[in-house]
């Protein structure tokens, strides 16, 4: 069992940038994939960022690309999302999840353990 603490959000304005974070404990933190999606309100929960356990391959969502760097620390079971130039359309909930996998996937389903959620709200 994993379990995930997300951290970071909060009310910013256009542009600005936030850094959320994600906590996990349980089992051992690897090899998982780790990733990060958001769910904006009645839509689907969409892949943002994704990284292997090493950090060598990183994947974002065209949406983001350029904007969203996720990274990751293994010696302290963290992961992160710096969000940088942040638009309206960024506001959603942010959850971090694990894939217990080496290889990123993008598809929510084939994630296995989810935190909470972070609220991240951008205003124009």
């Amino acid at each position: 069992q994993v379990q995930l603490v997300e951290s970071g959000g909060g009310l910013v304005q256009a542009g600005d940038s936030l850094r959320l974070s994600c906590a996990a404990s349980g089992r051992a933190f690897g090899p998982y994939t780790m990733g990060w999606f958001r769910q904006a309100p009645g839509k689907e929960r969409d892949f943002v960022a994704g990284i292997n356990y090493s950090g060598s391959n990183t994947y974002y969502a065209d949406s983001v690309k350029g904007r969203f760097a996720i990274s990751r620390d293994n010696a302290k079971n963290t992961v992160s999302l710096q969000m940088n130039s942040l638009k309206p359309e960024d506001t959603a909930v942010y959850y971090c999840a694990v894939h217990v996998s080496g290889i990123v996937r993008s598809r929510a389903s084939e994630y296995d353990y989810w935190g909470q959620g972070t609220q991240v709200t951008v205003s124009s």
